[in-house]
């Protein structure tokens, strides 16, 4: 018998004894996986965990128990909701969050029938989420609050050029939560002991890198490649130096990048700095009286930098191929009321006049002040005349005291009172001369001692009363009080005859009684508001219209004023 021979029937006993082992392996593996089965078909899976609390391998009974009791006194308490790097505290009641500790057992589910998850199951551990009774009405608003805590806007790149360099902040991503993304690991987790997580959305900034590089090396770079000066005469030069560049240009967010702003009246004005010091102003001729004699102060013209042009092209200057420096252009400025005008100059007509009446002592002394200050001023033609500008401020430094005024629509009193009795005199003064109404502003009610629709009141820096002299001869205001009355009028030489017409009074409106409180408080029975119009016509000295003007003022009704 060979050797191969005798070997045959020992490897067919190996292979029988291996086969046994195997079988008999399988058996016991089968005869376990079954009783495991028997044993745990009606427990909660094992290594099964619910914020943290082990009840895998208990009863549903048990396991409901042992979370109830361990978990009680955590409903209670706050829950931190964390995305990224912002957080935000959230209290389970106010949220209307409570437990259902059943339902949360049954959402563990059974044990697995895979015999690998099983075997697993002895070594790992798995996190149920709880199962919340919610009040939605409750939840949705602490949703909305927590998701703002949460919520990070993008800061969008910026490039400045302050300090005389390119300046660029970085842009910084922001972010933001779904609301059903928060209020799913909010119902599920609330209970977790390291808190909520919420995976946040990143929001990118419109304005980026790309954006901020295109403007620093483009119209950045250009505007502080060098100073703008504008050469004046005799050598005087406006300059916008590199350390102001950041008064004139700035990059703006536009439509998803940066767009380039030049604030060109910001320049003019640093250019005029000293550029202003190569200017004359003009001086139109005026004309004074003393002891019967008139007394002419000659005109003299003046020049003035043409800003049109020196600006023309400043954009191009600052971040284009335009020159940054150049000559710097002028204009002739000519008097408007020359000398030879005023030598010329009558004023023995008496253009338009007017009177008004019925003031009190204290508005008497400012009218009185009022009418001091503008007797004799001199509208040359083509000018405008401002009370505001030609009084200059009417507080108590200039001796103006304190009278009524209306003030919210009820009477009240303030340095300057009264000032409005004279500018309506002056108004019809100008009114009746022909001159243009360039501003004038009514009272906001009627008063009675004025023609409806032909008033006008004036606050010291607000509002204003203006008129421009559109005849072809210079005219001179005169004014004066005498008693309590005054009389504004404008004399010259007359052109124009006008008339007044009036459109009656309609559209009614009822007073509302007011409270007010204070000593200065003047009680009113109050007076209906209305509508009315005043139409001007005027015609030259043969009678024919030259033009023909309708004014419509809405008076409000006067409240009546109870005082306490």
């Amino acid at each position: 018998m060979t050797n191969s021979q005798k070997a045959a029937p020992s490897k067919r006993r190996g292979l029988k004894i291996t086969t046994a082992v195997v079988g008999g392996l399988l058996g016991l593996s089968a005869v376990l996986y079954g009783a495991d089965f028997l044993l745990t078909q009606d427990q909660v899976p094992r290594g099964t965990t619910v914020a943290g609390v082990s009840v895998g391998g208990m009863s549903p009974e048990a396991a409901s128990e042992k979370l109830s009791a361990e978990l009680s006194a955590r409903v209670n308490e706050p829950v931190m909701v964390t995305a990224g790097m912002k957080q935000s505290r959230l209290e389970p009641a106010a949220a209307g969050l409570t437990v259902n500790w059943e339902e949360t057992i049954r959402s563990a589910g059974k044990p697995s029938l895979n015999p690998i998850d099983r075997v697993t199951s002895f070594f790992t551990e798995h996190e149920v989420g709880i199962a919340s009774d919610v009040s939605e009405a409750a939840l949705a608003p602490e949703l909305e609050r927590v998701k703002r805590d949460l919520t990070v806007a993008p800061v969008d790149g910026a490039v400045s050029v302050h300090g005389g360099k390119v300046n660029q902040s970085a842009p910084i991503d922001g972010q933001n939560v779904a609301i059903d993304s928060l209020r799913t690991e909010l119902v599920e987790n609330w209970l977790n002991p390291a808190g909520v997580l919420v995976e946040p959305e990143v929001v990118t900034p419109d304005i980026d890198a790309a954006d901020m590089k295109k403007i620093a090396e483009g119209d950045a770079a250009k505007a502080i490649s060098a100073p703008i000066v504008a050469t004046g005469r005799d050598g005087i030069k406006g300059e916008i130096p590199l350390d102001r560049m950041h008064e004139v240009v700035a990059f703006v967010p536009f439509e998803g990048g940066l767009k380039t702003e030049i604030n060109a009246e910001t320049a003019q004005a640093i250019l005029a700095e000293n550029l202003s010091k190569t200017e004359v102003k003009k001086k139109n001729a005026t004309i004074s009286y003393s002891g019967g004699s008139r007394t002419i102060t000659p005109s003299a013209d003046g020049v003035k930098v043409d800003w049109e042009k020196v600006m023309a092209d400043f954009p191009q200057r600052v971040t284009g191929d335009q020159p940054r420096t150049f000559e710097a252009v002028y204009i002739d400025e000519k008097a408007t009321f020359t000398t030879e005008m005023a030598e010329k100059a009558t004023f023995n007509d008496t253009i338009g006049s007017f009177t008004t009446s019925g003031f009190s002592g204290p508005s008497g002394v400012n009218i009185a002040k009022t009418a001091a200050l503008v007797d004799g001023a001199i509208v040359a033609p083509g000018e405008t005349f401002s009370l505001n500008n030609w009084t200059g401020p009417r507080g108590a430094a200039q001796g103006f005291v304190e009278s009524g005024i209306i003030m919210n629509g009820h009477a009240d009193k303030a340095i300057g009172g009264g000032i409005s009795q004279f500018a309506t005199t002056l108004y019809n003064a100008y009114y009746f001369a022909g001159m243009e109404d360039v501003a004038h502003t009514p009272h906001s009610y009627y008063i009675s001692r004025y023609p409806a629709g032909r008033e006008a009141t004036v606050y010291d820096g607000a509002i204003d009363l203006v008129f421009k002299n559109t005849s072809q001869y210079p005219v001179m205001i005169s004014a004066g009080v005498s008693g309590d009355s005054v009389t504004v009028a404008l004399k010259g030489v007359k052109t124009v005859d006008v008339e007044s017409i009036s459109g009656g009074r309609w559209a009614p409106t009822q007073p509302k009684e007011m409270k007010v409180p204070g000593e200065s408080c003047s009680p009113s029975s109050g007076a209906p508001g209305f509508t009315t119009a005043d139409t001007r016509v005027i015609r030259n000295l043969s009678g024919v219209e030259v033009s023909r003007e309708t004014f419509t003022t809405v008076y409000d009704p006067q409240p009546i004023v109870k005082c306490g």
